[in-house]
């Protein structure tokens, strides 16, 4: 059998998919992020994030009953924002930061001046602004505050840019993930040198950013062994992991938008005019002239997560989902506000009663979570809402979420037929190297 292998870099869990030439799933392996997290921080270490995804790959090659060598291709799905600092011999100097790290109390005036900038939307086509989660801001933070590691630093790698780098030697990443560090001219296809210097960063720092499915090249000994990968098997470049999973459901020919429920909400749209806006990114296509739109929110299923690890953690999702659905409607009375895990204890939620339960918090949570899914479609289709929308994430899993969100949206909501869309898609990419 001749694999391709997608690998799925989320904020909660690392998946690796083998998928057979048809592109149909028949291994998958799944293991949670080892985060280290405290005083704002949220780090993983180099060595466990390889120790991670050996973890998943095993788990992947006993389900498909494969051997490695059968791995011919392999690409990414991965998060964004996420980095790592390497030294002049490649060797890393710190942790894998996740996006998800706060320890930027605030956005740098620098940054903050940048996305400030007449030019920034239009050039970057990043509509979202720039946050203390952006990765610039810990960047720009760090130079500030460990000046003598900054001194150390000659390579500023995100996530998925060191993936692409230890397994082939190449200092070369995708454009997908780059398109939300705010730093990539999006119509050039290149680093934008105003924004690089801006945030005290130099060009010799980054990698090279390519489009999505452009060969990286082979695996390398030494990359292949991190992972257990033999040598020379093909790297193609990647994505942002919510176009990747758009594209593993199959977006433009199952529905022409795509909404991904996982610890973030986002929804991806195709266009192929680059008409940068307020609030919508631009990432991107397979081909020139063809971009992703994204636009995304806090309130997705990571409020459920939070929900259930904070004061539900007997029970499991699909217990909780059970649970929702058995309540009514109004949830007799009970209500979330938009991210309601922001707020301090149960503070999200009004209308509280003693004998709400368990149920009624989490079908409070879902409902939210579907009235911002509305706004996210306004903001992303203005002239109109699509009528059918394929979904992906954890909360796509869930038929009965699935149903609240076409009963409150009025719109046709399905599940993408492969339930790991995003290392599909990502083996989608790897295949696009193959021979024609």
């Amino acid at each position: 059998m001749n694999y391709r292998l997608g690998i799925d870099l989320g904020t909660s869990y690392f998946k690796l998919g083998l998928f057979d030439p048809d592109l149909h799933l028949r291994g998958i392996g799944r293991v949670e992020v080892p985060v280290r997290s405290g005083d704002n921080r949220a780090e993983v270490a180099v060595d466990a994030f390889w120790q991670t995804l050996r973890q998943g790959l095993e788990q992947a090659l006993e389900g498909a009953c494969a051997r490695v060598d059968e791995i011919s291709a392999l690409s990414w799905s991965s998060q964004a924002n996420s980095y790592v600092l390497l030294d002049g011999a490649a060797n890393p100097l710190t942790p894998l930061i996740l996006w998800t790290d706060t320890r930027a109390p605030e956005v740098p005036d620098v940054v903050r001046g940048l996305a400030d900038r007449p030019d920034f939307v239009a050039t970057t086509g990043l509509g979202c602004g720039l946050g203390r989660h952006a990765a610039v801001s810990k960047l720009v933070w760090m130079q500030r505050h460990d000046p003598a590691l900054w001194r150390r630093t000659v390579r500023v790698l995100t996530i998925s840019d060191y993936l692409s780098f230890a397994l082939t030697g190449r200092f070369q990443g995708d454009a997908g993930t780059a398109s939300l560090l705010g730093l990539l001219d999006q119509r050039a296809l290149a680093w934008w040198p105003d924004a690089v210097t801006a945030c005290g960063l130099s060009l010799a720092q980054l990698a090279t950013p390519l489009r999505p499915g452009t060969v990286v090249g082979g695996c390398t000994e030494a990359g292949g062994s991190l992972l257990g990968l033999p040598s020379g098997a093909r790297v193609s470049a990647g994505t942002l992991d919510h176009h990747a999973a758009a594209l593993g459901a199959g977006l433009g020919a199952c529905a022409p938008v795509s909404e991904s429920t996982g610890t973030v909400l986002a929804c991806v749209g195709l266009s192929d005019d680059y008409r940068p806006r307020a609030g919508v990114c631009h990432l991107p296509g397979t081909e020139p002239n063809a971009y992703a739109l994204l636009v995304f929110d806090g309130n997705g299923a990571g409020v459920l997560e939070w929900y259930r690890r904070a004061y539900a953690p007997e029970l499991t999702f699909q217990e909780l989902d059970r649970l929702a659905a058995a309540v009514p409607p109004d949830c007799d009375g009970l209500t979330a506000r938009p991210q309601a895990h922001l707020q301090p204890g149960l503070a999200g939620f009004d209308n509280r009663q003693p004998d709400h339960g368990h149920g009624h918090y989490a079908r409070a949570i879902m409902t939210a979570s579907a009235d911002t899914l509305g706004l996210l479609l306004d903001r992303l289709c203005p002239e109109g809402r699509p009528g059918r929308v394929v979904a992906t994430g954890g909360g796509a899993h869930s038929p009965f979420w699935l149903q609240l969100k076409r009963e409150r949206l009025g719109i046709d909501i399905v599940a993408a037929a492969c339930r790991e869309p995003a290392c599909r898609g990502a083996a989608l990419l790897a295949a696009r190297g193959d021979p024609a």
